[in-house]
C-alpha cells in the first residue's frame, strides 16, 4: 500500500502514532523509485510513503483497518492528539459495529472499523 505525501516526516509521525508502524527503510536523499520514500510495517502489512503533492481534495475513497472494539477509544485519542480531522460516519444498520473515519495530513481518508466482513454481511442479511 503506497501513499503520496507532501512531508515524509509528518507522515512518519502519522503512521507511527496512529498505527504503531515500524519504519524499516528510508531512502534519505536517494531516489530509487519516483521520489524519496519510506517503508513501514504495520503488523505484516507493508506501507510505503512517497514524497509528492497531497491529494487536491477530500473524498470518501478510503483505506479501512480492522481494530478491536476494546481499542476504539485508544485509537480515537491518538487521532485527536494529532489534531486530525474526524469525518462523521455514515448511517449504519443496528449492530453493524463502529467506525472512526479520519483524514491524514494529505487528505487520505482512513477508517478504523470494529467489525468484520462476516458480521456486516450477517447484519445486512437480517435486514
Amino acid at each position: 500500500m503506497t501513499f503520496i505525501v507532501k512531508d515524509l516526516e509528518k507522515a512518519t509521525v502519522f503512521f507511527e502514532r496512529i498505527f504503531d508502524a515500524e519504519e524499516v527503510y528510508s531512502s534519505g536523499d536517494d531516489i530509487f523509485s519516483l521520489s524519496r520514500e519510506k517503508f513501514f510495517l504495520v503488523g505484516d502489512l507493508w506501507i510505503a510513503i512517497m514524497e509528492g503533492d497531497s491529494l487536491p481534495s477530500k473524498t470518501y475513497n478510503h483505506t479501512a483497518f480492522k481494530i478491536d472494539d476494546a481499542d476504539y477509544e485508544v485509537y480515537l485519542e491518538r487521532i485527536v492528539a494529532l489534531g486530525l480531522e474526524i469525518k462523521a460516519g455514515r448511517p449504519r444498520v443496528d449492530g453493524e459495529a463502529s467506525s472512526i473515519y479520519f483524514y491524514d495530513f494529505d487528505n487520505h481518508l482512513f477508517e478504523l472499523h470494529t467489525g468484520t466482513l462476516g458480521e456486516r454481511l450477517c447484519k445486512y442479511k437480517e435486514k
